[in-house]
């Protein structure tokens, strides 16, 4: 079920998701922005979506340990 919600904002940023979202899209544009932040299950779901993708974890562990080396680099 959906709500109506009236919101101001300026009138430039209007424009802009006028332009690139589109008239008849601006509403779910923004529910989809803002979901994460105010439905907490729909986060740890993400989260644990995030976590469960083997391959990205391992490309984040091998970026983060890169940094690592890095920071070693420049104070060694």
């Amino acid at each position: 079920m959906h709500k109506k919600l009236t919101i101001s904002i300026d009138e430039q940023v209007y424009e802009g998701l006028y332009k690139v979202v589109g008239k008849g899209s601006i509403s779910q544009f923004i529910e989809d922005l803002v979901r994460p932040y105010v439905l907490q299950d729909e986060l740890d779901a993400a989260y644990k979506q995030i976590a469960a993708d083997e391959e990205r974890e391992a490309e984040a562990l091998e970026w983060a340990e890169a940094l690592i080396g890095d920071i070693v680099d420049e104070q060694g």
